[in-house]
């Protein structure tokens, strides 16, 4: 009884303390975005306009983002039964657009940032390979006039 105790404990706990990490997060990434809605990032691989370009350089952001434990439990549950796996869309989606305003960060000075790749992986934490993080990396080439 004491274990199952634990287990709805932990549960709950890591709940609550991760929707509230979570909400902080996104909070704080609407701001960032909008402080560096200005800079175009694209994926083409050529500059906008290639006849003034002064300088140009690799410019990347970087992320590792960890699960909490009911998002771990909860996609355990849906693996069960199948379906989409919505705890881990989230976290992937939070590490993506991290990625990308560190990248700007990085880049805070230029006209534009090109060629934009983002690159994915899981971290596993256990020997059962469950993931345990997700690292984005995202680069580009900054342009600068």
């Amino acid at each position: 009884m004491e274990q199952l105790i634990l287990f709805v404990l932990l549960v709950l706990l890591g709940y609550f303390f991760g929707k509230m990490a979570e909400r902080k997060h996104l909070e704080s990434l609407r701001e960032r975005e909008k402080e560096f809605r200005g800079l175009p990032t694209i994926m083409l691989r050529r500059p906008l306009n290639p006849n003034d370009i002064s300088n140009y350089r690799l410019v990347n952001g970087s992320v590792v983002i960890s699960i909490d434990y009911f998002k771990k439990f909860l996609a355990s549950l849906i693996n069960l039964f199948g379906g989409n796996m919505t705890s881990y869309e989230s976290l992937v989606d939070r590490a993506r657009r991290e990625a990308i305003l560190r990248m700007k960060e990085d880049a805070a000075d230029a006209s534009e940032v090109i060629n934009i790749r983002i690159e994915t992986s899981s971290i596993s934490k256990s020997a059962q390979q469950s993931v345990g993080a997700v690292e984005v990396l995202a680069y580009g080439t900054a342009i600068y006039r």
